[in-house]
């Protein structure tokens, strides 16, 4: 029932900024475990960041500085934005949730490229 969907990827220059959304539905999101992962091509999923409940986080080295995670428990919405991205952070970018069980948002497709 725990449905979660992505919005704001798109095509940014090197140095640019973008701003990641994940909405989501039919779960007690406050308490949810949110967290951002990404795959890149011919990679591995891998993460990337993650905030508890009580909105505590932690980032992947890799992005660390750069990206910050945030969540609106009223709008049931975890956002990641990112700054500074690097033609490395070119991947397609998904929303997770933990809940009594890992749930999956359909990912959102992030190039960064001149």
């Amino acid at each position: 029932q725990v449905q979660l969907v992505e919005s704001g990827g798109g095509l940014v220059q090197p140095g640019g900024s973008l701003r990641l959304s994940c909405v989501a539905s039919g779960a007690a999101f406050s308490i949810s475990t949110m967290g951002w992962y990404r795959q890149a091509p011919g990679k591995e999923r891998e993460f990337v960041a993650r905030i508890a409940g009580r909105s505590s986080t932690n980032y992947a080295d890799s992005v660390k500085g750069r990206f910050t995670i945030s969540r609106d428990n009223a709008k049931n919405t975890v956002y990641l934005e990112m700054n500074s991205l690097k033609p490395e952070d070119t991947a397609v970018y998904y929303c997770n949730l933990v809940y009594f069980g890992a749930y999956w948002g359909q990912g959102t497709q992030v190039t960064v490229s001149s």
